[in-house]
């Protein structure tokens, strides 16, 4: 299965003319313990690839996911990261999580995080259900690009 998402991927970023060195797709599970393929490519103009807040990056795995879906007729999960990006993405926003949840313990008062996109909120959320964090609980506010999550005392 990752031989054929792999060629696809690849198809994929040649018919867009996308300069790529090579790429590697490996399955992994997330933290619900669910299977999804991830998807790395190393590109020459990374930037390109990604684009402003990384949405030509999520539009791209939009649209390998669907060729993927009607190609093998079932959903999988698959997330595209480019050099790395999206994981250092997201343990950025784990770090800024923690910050706000030691000034939350610290001070007593809600915490509201940046705006971020949905992905990362839900990072967020699903990061603050382990057992570590049970005092604490999370709701996301506002509306599009300044959406955000809260952080809260249970």
């Amino acid at each position: 299965m990752e031989d054929t998402i792999q060629e696809i991927f690849e198809n994929l970023l040649v018919a867009l003319n996308i300069g790529f060195a090579h790429t590697e797709v490996t399955i992994e599970k997330d933290r619900d313990g669910n299977d999804y393929y991830y998807c790395n490519v190393s590109a020459k103009d990374a930037s390109q690839l990604i684009g402003k807040r990384g949405r030509t990056l999520q539009a791209l795995q939009h649209v390998l996911k669907l060729i993927v879906f009607k190609r093998l007729d079932k959903p999988i999960g698959i997330m595209i990261d480019v050099d790395g990006y999206r994981k250092r993405q997201e343990e950025s926003v784990i770090e800024i999580a923690t910050r706000y949840i030691d000034k939350l313990r610290a001070t007593g008062e809600k915490q509201a995080l940046p705006p971020m996109s949905p992905y990362f909120r839900r990072l967020v959320h699903l990061h603050l259900v382990e057992p570590e964090f049970e005092d604490l609980t999370t709701t996301s506010e506002g509306y599009g690009d300044y959406r955000h999550v809260v952080i809260l005392k249970a």
